[in-house]
């Protein structure tokens, strides 16, 4: 199945880095299309997002742009075992610039089901493993 993306991202975005990744609140939260319910601290959400990058093929960011005052708003496209996905991103930041909340809409159904069922079973053992899915669920 083929998916929208963009055939020449900006150039600007070829070497982008979320640099909000390195400024994580105490009490950061993240939560998602992927997951069941939100994950609390920045331990949680360094092994989430640490685990579901190191199951992207590629990643490439189609747009970084900020939204309002506190927030910026990420969109990508990945593979994950040869299937496309993308994601939209909205990360919000506190009144001392920490990154407070992350939020990630992932699409189609089908690729954001293969990636829940392949973080959990990356986190298996751990707090974090219980927001993704199991098996073929």
């Amino acid at each position: 199945m083929a998916y929208l993306e963009t055939t020449d991202p900006t150039p600007s975005l070829t070497d982008y880095f979320p640099s909000w990744l390195n400024n994580l609140a105490d009490d950061v939260t993240i939560e998602g299309s992927a997951m069941d319910g939100a994950a609390r601290g920045p331990e949680a959400a360094r092994a989430i997002l640490l685990a579901i990058r190191s199951l992207y093929e590629s990643q490439r960011f189609n747009f970084v742009g900020p939204v309002g005052n506190n927030g910026l708003l990420e969109d990508y496209t990945a593979m994950v075992r040869g299937q496309t996905i993308s994601c939209v991103v909205l990360i919000t930041r506190n009144a001392t610039g920490q990154t407070q909340h992350i939020v990630a809409s992932y699409r189609p159904r089908s690729s954001l089901l293969l990636l829940s069922r392949l973080v959990g079973q990356k986190l298996a053992g751990t707090a974090y493993a219980g927001h993704f899915a199991t098996g073929e669920s």
